[in-house]
């Protein structure tokens, strides 16, 4: 730097950075001693730079009680979650199993446990639940507060501290000062978790924390409140239901209708059983032939949507809004599937079904529910109550588990799974016993059929995720199997993949389960 004192041995930084600006020949030096000097400079301040104050270092994140999972499984979770960024795109999926859709029934299986996510992996599990939302629920319960520490020091994590007060814990809904605090100076997020918070500890504590401020709210944040009283509904709920049927926003109005005609006996419910039992008869039905005020404020819309007319809509609405039970004494003591089979005159058959199969999802009436799906191996389209698939859907979950999915079994046994993939949704996993024989026979049959697999793909996918793994056996048992039919080689080559894959991932799911297992 011998230079560094031509022209510019006193210029401090601001005059050098003048001469860079508007040329060294003013100052009669050179580009090199320009630079040579600011070297100087520049080495002279960083020398001289005193040390900042330390950042004040972060509270250490509270300590989690619950255990690891076992070290087989924690070693599971890590190839999963490293798995997850390497997912396929479209195309072939070979027969590898999907680590995308391993990954939720880990976490799943891990929170029934009552583990902990390691915590290592706890960034990694963060970045999953940012990038998939169906994750996050088990996600965020499994990294549990160390999770939620962590989010606060990285904004990419915030979505980890929605719904907690401050991003920390709910308060304890026993603790009725800092319940009424958060209530009333929470955000809507904060608020709509602590009323689902309290709901769950005491539903009737709930109703008494939504009544104090209900006057005040807008009508938007009332529609989302009055909704988390569906779990817990009881007739406790009446009173506070029955005022909110007075709301000037109609779509407040018609869910308090809608929560109360759930209530059998409701006066809501009763005021409906009337209007109903005046328009069915068992010799003749007769719309309302109005809509009056009092079917106004009981939740009945006025206006039909498009191509209804409106007694027959109106009608629709009472039905559906009076209690099944009414219905028995109407009809000379008949048991409801008795009911379901008589004829309707005036063609009103489909319009009054369409209603009861509406009253027993509303009421969760499995007796109902069960003389409206019909016989499974009845052709959908002879069904007494619907030929809707998504209908029947709804009608299946009020129905208890076991006979949910022997019901599903007959239909698959009876119809194949072309038509099964929403009723199978409904199902719980895993399908074991003859639900889980009868999809794979169904499977089995369509390969025998000749049809090509990836018509099967939202079926086989399902199968992936929720056949019982003691059916790895049977699969596998496919896998080699000839391939008949006009489908040809091509089609044979996908099914055995297909298989293959399925058989897999069953031994995987087994695999997991067996590692989640305490002491494992």
């Amino acid at each position: 730097m011998g230079n560094a004192d031509e022209g510019y041995a006193e210029a401090d930084w601001e005059e050098l950075v003048t001469a860079a600006l508007l040329g060294t020949e003013r100052r009669g030096g050179t580009p090199e001693a320009l630079l040579d000097a600011a070297a100087v400079r520049t080495l002279r301040r960083r020398a001289g730079l005193r040390p900042a104050p330390a950042a004040r270092l972060p509270e250490p994140a509270p300590r989690d009680p619950r255990p690891e999972p076992p070290e087989a499984a924690r070693r599971r979770l890590a190839h999963l979650l490293a798995g997850r960024a390497n997912a396929g795109g479209a195309g072939r999926r070979g027969a590898a199993p999907d680590l995308t859709e391993l990954l939720p029934q880990w976490l799943a299986a891990a929170g029934r446990h009552g583990y902990r996510a390691p915590s290592a992996l706890v960034p990694a599990l963060l970045d999953a639940a940012r990038a998939r939302t169906d994750l996050r629920p088990h996600a965020l319960a499994l990294a549990g507060a160390r999770g939620r520490w962590l989010a606060r020091l990285n904004p990419e994590w915030r979505f980890a501290l929605r719904g907690a007060a401050g991003g920390g814990e709910l308060p304890d809904p026993a603790d009725r000062e800092a319940v009424a605090r958060l209530w009333e100076e929470g955000l809507f997020a904060e608020r709509v978790a602590l009323l689902g918070a309290v709901r769950a500890d005491d539903a009737a504590a709930a109703t008494r924390l939504l009544a104090t401020t209900w006057a005040t709210e807008r009508a938007e944040d009332r529609l989302m409140f009055l909704d988390s009283l569906r779990a817990g509904l009881s007739m406790a709920d009446e009173p506070f239901l029955e005022a909110a049927l007075g709301d000037r926003s109609r779509t407040v109005r018609a869910t308090a209708a809608e929560l109360l005609s759930a209530l059998p006996e409701s006066a809501l419910a009763g005021r409906m059983a009337e209007r109903a039992l005046a328009c069915v008869g068992p010799e003749a039905v007769e719309p309302p032939a109005e809509c009056d005020p009092g079917m106004l404020r009981d939740g009945v819309v006025k206006r039909p949507p498009a191509g209804r007319g409106e007694r027959a809509w109106w009608l629709g609405q009472v039905v559906e809004a009076a209690p099944l039970s009414c219905w028995r004494e109407r009809f000379g003591g008949l048991d409801p599937e008795e009911i379901v089979a008589l004829p309707v005159a005036g063609g009103w058959a489909e319009e009054i079904h369409a209603a009861w199969c509406r009253a027993a999802v509303r009421q969760r009436d499995a007796q109902w529910s069960k003389a409206l799906l019909g016989a499974a191996s009845a052709p959908p389209a002879a069904g007494p109550g619907t030929a809707s698939l998504a209908e029947r859907a709804k009608l299946l979950e009020t129905l208890p588990e076991g006979e949910r999915a022997e019901w599903v079994a007959q239909f698959v046994r009876a119809h194949g799974l072309s038509e099964a993939f929403q009723l199978l949704g409904v199902c719980r996993v895993p399908w074991a016993g003859a639900l889980g024989r009868a999809v794979v026979d169904a499977l089995d049959a369509a390969r025998v059929a000749g049809g090509y697999p990836w018509s099967f793909s939202g079926v086989m996918g399902l199968a992936e995720r929720c056949l019982d793994p003691a059916e790895a056996g049977r699969v596998e048992g496919l896998v080699g199997a000839d391939q008949p039919g006009e489908a040809g080689a091509g089609a044979g080559a996908y099914w055995g993949e297909a298989f293959q894959r399925l058989g897999a991932t069953l031994r995987v799911r087994a695999a997991m389960l067996s590692e989640l297992a305490p002491g494992a």
